[in-house]
């Protein structure tokens, strides 16, 4: 039984996607990353930091205050949170004043706590 050459570029064909398809599969992520931030438990665990430097302050912070304070706080982990930075802070703010809609500002949530 001969083949002819379009049997055999479609064979070739064939186990080249194969091929392709594993390489690319291989290099996908599959599991979560241990430092991986961005996952709804760690930002509601940040969010906790954050409120809670809010309520021990006087409210009057403004946010590079605020970030500045976070960063130092003794429960913030560097290690799960290397990326935190002034835009997140921001980020998670709105989405906070998004949740309660009685607060605008970062005096707001102080008076609110």
């Amino acid at each position: 039984m001969e083949l002819d050459t379009s049997t055999w570029m479609m064979i070739f064909f064939i186990i080249s996607l194969v091929v392709a398809i594993w390489k690319i599969y291989a290099f996908l992520p599959n599991k979560q990353l241990a430092d991986d931030d961005t996952t709804k438990d760690s930002q509601e665990e940040l969010l906790k930091v954050i409120l809670k430097v809010i309520k021990k302050s006087d409210g009057s912070l403004t946010s590079t205050e605020l970030f500045e304070k976070v960063k130092s706080d003794e429960s913030f982990d560097e290690k799960k949170f290397w990326r935190f930075n002034q835009n997140r802070l921001n980020k998670l703010l709105d989405y906070y004043h998004l949740q309660t809609k009685t607060t605008s500002s970062i005096k707001d949530i102080h008076a609110s706590l």
